[in-house]
């Protein structure tokens, strides 16, 4: 008989399709998914769409943190608060994380800080999407998950870098992570260490794109009632 691990992860492959047409919001435009194409709307209505995609970003990552550990994590290292015990490739940066910081930062500081995370996490997420590929067993789901997010998070990217504009009248800010920065790894790690290490980007990846929606959420909070956004 297959582990409930399995049957859920084979119910989530079917349903996949079904949910994700159903929780795609549309963008500028009835045929148009890129943000980037949202200069003509209401910085309004780009902030909402930001945060929708912000959102589903999120959501999908909890998801995929959760189908990799049913799948590939055994039960005694799910307790671990720490699961691979590598730090969060965007620890270095300058990221306000604590309630007051965050309520002391500026929209600009807050927007800035939101499209650093984006940038910081692109590459690692393609980067996951080639080693998914070489795991025997990875349900479908997973895989689409993680390129369904890697495209969003592109799209996230350029409707910040427009709400910016929009917002600040100011131009795109780059980080700049070497591969080298991002993965100190071994060249060939022992499975054990991999997938531990796969586990820990995704749950750093799930922390920071809570984090870009809580912030977004902030904004937004900030045009309507600028005193009373705790």
């Amino acid at each position: 008989m297959l582990s409930s691990a399995m049957q859920r992860g084979l119910l989530a492959v079917l349903l996949w399709p079904s949910l994700l047409t159903l929780s795609i919001p549309l963008d500028c435009g009835e045929e148009q998914s890129n943000l980037s194409r949202c200069p003509s709307i209401s910085q309004e209505k780009l902030l909402d769409r930001v945060i929708q995609h912000a959102e589903l970003i999120y959501r999908v990552s909890e998801e995929s943190c959760s189908l990799f550990e049913e799948m590939f994590i055994p039960f005694p290292l799910q307790l671990q608060s720490n699961p691979a015990g590598h730090a969060c490739i965007t620890k270095a940066l300058l990221i306000p994380s604590s309630k007051s910081e965050i309520q002391q930062i500026s929209d600009k500081w807050l927007l800035h800080s939101v499209l650093m995370l984006v940038q910081s996490w692109i590459k690692p997420l393609v980067y996951l999407q080639m080693t998914l590929t070489r795991y025997d067993y990875a349900p479908d789901m997973l895989l689409n998950k993680t390129k369904w997010v890697s495209e969003k998070l592109i799209s996230l990217e350029q409707g910040v870098v427009v709400l910016i504009k929009k917002m600040l009248n100011e131009g795109m800010m780059i980080t700049t992570f070497s591969e080298q920065d991002l993965f100190h790894q071994n060249a060939q790690p022992d499975m054990l260490e991999s997938v531990m290490r796969d586990y820990s980007l995704l749950c750093c990846f799930k922390k920071d794109a809570h984090k870009m929606e809580v912030l977004l959420k902030l904004l937004k909070c900030r045009q309507n009632d600028a005193y009373n956004c705790a």
